[in-house]
């Protein structure tokens, strides 16, 4: 009888009619073809998947590729099972995705875009929470504040505020009256 662990972490025992766990071999030809094609991959993912595979190819145990490869032994074994069972695809891709977080198309928004662009070419202001209302609306739930200015930002919007003076600028009589005095005070300072 020999001890195993299952799936579970606890551990079992394999009786004498049981199997014991299927091994993968690879040839040093599979290897070869590892390597060649990790010359080629410019995913460093998946470049490290095969050259894990590869090492197994090679002769290394598990053990060995974890401390060269730095993914666990376990880890390692997997990636032989899938490499046997599956091919080479399913070292290439690890089914991962994402980066894609957008609610609307780039289409969509320049739609919504569009119909501000137009009311603000005709000198209306427009705010971020206007935007962001319609884009609510457009997407059919609500968005989080501060959202809209990723949006904004994706499409290269930026804060444009109408100011033809400063609010708090003095008249040209204050303005005119301080010359004056500064010029006299330095003339003063001089003598």
């Amino acid at each position: 009888m020999i001890k195993r662990a299952t799936k579970n972490g606890s551990y079992g025992i394999i009786s004498k009619g049981e199997k014991m766990p299927k091994t993968y071999h690879i040839s040093e030809a599979e290897s070869e073809i590892l390597r060649e094609t990790m010359k080629s991959c410019k995913k460093v993912n998946s470049y490290r998947r095969m050259e894990a595979v590869a090492l197994r190819g090679e002769g290394k145990t598990n053990e060995e590729i974890s401390s060269l490869t730095g993914f666990h032994s376990d880890r390692v074994s997997k990636l032989v099972s899938r490499f046997c069972n599956e091919g080479i695809s399913a070292l290439l891709e690890d089914g991962r995705c994402g980066g894609n977080h957008k609610n609307l198309t780039v289409e969509q928004e320049e739609k919504i875009l569009k119909e501000f662009e137009e009311s603000a070419s005709k000198g209306q202001l427009i705010t971020p929470n206007e935007i962001k209302k319609r884009y609510d609306e457009e997407l059919g739930r609500e968005t989080k504040p501060t959202f809209i200015y990723s949006v904004l930002k994706r499409h290269s919007w930026r804060k444009v505020m109408p100011r033809s003076k400063h609010p708090n600028k003095a008249s040209d009589e204050v303005i005119d009256t301080s010359k004056k005095l500064t010029i006299k005070w330095r003339l003063w300072s001089i003598m």
